[in-house]
């Protein structure tokens, strides 16, 4: 097999925001040659598909700006520095639906923009969900929660309803590998 590793020579942070960080890296090619390299750097995320006993599914609708429209979604957060990927999924969930569950398991991973992003998303099903209390949004966040039958969320995944990345592919992946 052939190497096509690229390898860093030098690199600058050219943008330092408070969730996203853009860097320019020049690498060496497999060639030999030199290139550059733009990409966000990002903390890191999960997502949960959190599902009822009766099959049932909890998920999110959120205003995101860059689009300037609505998304349904599924709980998601990103890491805190040094916090393990499952605590961050059970904070997220807690803090964005006031739901708890009693089973978890992971799923996998998504890269969801590999060519200019180095974000990496743990996927996780929550089961055994109970509603422990009112949701408790971050400043600035807005959500209203959704339960709907997973069918239903499939189905809303075919129709366009919902276009979400992280969701689609967690939803596909419980749907054509089980949980």
């Amino acid at each position: 097999m052939k190497d096509l590793t690229e390898h860093f020579v030098s690199g600058e942070r050219v943008f330092d925001g408070l969730l996203l960080k853009v860097q320019r890296d020049v690498v060496r090619l497999p060639d030999g040659t030199q290139g550059v390299r733009e990409y966000v750097k990002h903390p890191g995320a999960v997502a949960v598909v959190p599902l009822f006993d009766d099959g049932r599914l909890l998920l999110e609708r959120q205003f995101r700006y860059p689009h300037h429209k609505d998304f349904i979604e599924l709980p998601a957060g990103k890491l805190e520095p040094n916090e393990p990927h499952l605590d961050t999924a059970k904070r997220e969930l807690l803090e964005e639906t006031g739901f708890s569950a009693g089973e978890w398991k992971r799923l996998g991973v998504m890269h969801t923009s590999i060519a200019c992003m180095d974000e990496a998303i743990e996927l996780f099903v929550a089961r055994k969900l109970s509603k422990v209390r009112s949701a408790q949004l971050d400043a600035g966040e807005f959500v209203e929660t959704l339960i709907v039958p997973f069918d239903e969320a499939i189905a809303m995944v075919k129709d366009g309803r919902i276009t979400d990345s992280k969701t689609m592919a967690a939803l596909l992946w419980v749907k054509t590998f089980g949980t």
